[in-house]
């Protein structure tokens, strides 16, 4: 809801912003991608900025400030792709080829924070855990928060994996706490949030190659006679093999694209809503004034909406998840 917050502070400074000033696309795509700094605020028409380390192994390692190459444009023989090239706006070589480039970005930096934070709530719940007993004690504080999330994929697992699901329970719930901390802390438009780091491709096909070598290296005997020999007809055993092995590759692009296209979708409707603001502060106070009470209340539903999603779609991923490794781990009967 802190969002709404940033559009009532927008609405508040539209009547002196003029929509022909206003590039929506750039002022969309640069909260929705990720770059080499993190933009915070404008103090007094200056911006203000974290600038994070950029490092590039390329003959050696070379790392500066990303403020270096951002102010002059080009640094030590890179520079940032423009619009329109090959790499547009990663840091390339003067022929316009990426160098292996390990930067902390934006979304990086994300994913540091989000990952600590998770660790100590995580640590948190079980100190609380560790000093009572929760058989005579009902959970306070943050453990009375996790309890019911954990409870909730620990059923999950148990009933779509099966007797040895407490192998599973921990990948499961890491990952479903992870993707859950990480689309409510993207919904906060101010720092440390904002970043759009699951609507973020690389992202999410991580989390979903995790799931894939998890499914297919602890496979049984059995997961794999049925991809590479079924019980079918000589004839179509072949066929059953191309068919059973693409749905196999299909699945971590499937979680990929899920979690990817809702939550850069929501980002982008957030954003879009603001924008229009600026679009009406040019047609008057009475235009600026409707359009801005309507746009605030649309974007309270908006912001109720995306908070949703980022539990149901953390929950889908996590529930995918444990159904394609219960599947794996089938045994003959």
């Amino acid at each position: 809801m802190k969002r709404i917050l940033l559009i009532i502070m927008i609405s508040l400074s539209s009547a002196f912003a003029k929509a022909d000033d206003l590039d929506i696309g750039n002022v969309i795509f640069d909260h929705v991608l990720d770059s080499y700094e993190w933009h915070i605020t404008e103090w007094k028409g200056k911006p203000v900025a974290i600038h994070l380390p950029v490092i590039i192994i390329d003959h050696g390692i070379h790392a500066f400030n990303s403020h270096k190459i951002l102010e002059t444009g080009e640094y030590g023989g890179y520079h940032i792709a423009p619009e329109g090239a090959k790499h547009e706006g990663k840091i390339v070589r003067a022929d316009g080829t990426k160098p292996f480039d390990i930067s902390i970005t934006k979304n990086v930096l994300q994913l540091f924070f989000n990952a600590i934070l998770l660790l100590v709530i995580v640590l948190l719940t079980a100190r609380w855990y560790r000093r009572h007993d929760a058989l005579k004690e009902h959970p306070t504080g943050i453990a009375a928060l996790m309890e019911p999330l954990i409870m909730m994929v620990h059923d999950m697992a148990k009933e779509n994996i099966g007797e040895d699901y407490r192998r599973y329970s921990p990948f499961l719930l890491t990952v479903f706490l992870f993707i859950l901390f990480s689309n409510f802390i993207g919904i906060i438009p101010f720092f440390p949030g904002g970043a759009n780091l699951t609507g973020n491709i690389a992202c999410t096909l991580t989390l979903a190659l995790f799931t894939f070598f998890t499914v297919n290296l602890t496979g049984t005997k059995h997961y794999y006679k049925e991809i590479f020999s079924p019980d079918v007809p000589g004839v179509l055993k072949p066929l059953m093999a191309i068919i059973e092995t693409f749905s196999a590759l299909v699945k971590p692009i499937s979680l990929t694209i899920r979690l990817f296209a809702n939550m850069l979708a929501g980002h982008i409707q957030i954003l879009c809503m603001v924008c229009i603001i600026f679009i009406l502060g040019k047609y008057g106070p009475v235009m600026t004034g409707g359009g801005t009470l309507i746009t605030v209340l649309f974007g309270i539903f908006l912001d109720v909406l995306e908070m949703l999603i980022s539990f149901i779609q953390a929950y889908i991923f996590t529930m995918l998840s444990s159904i394609y490794i219960g599947m794996a781990r089938q045994k003959a009967e």
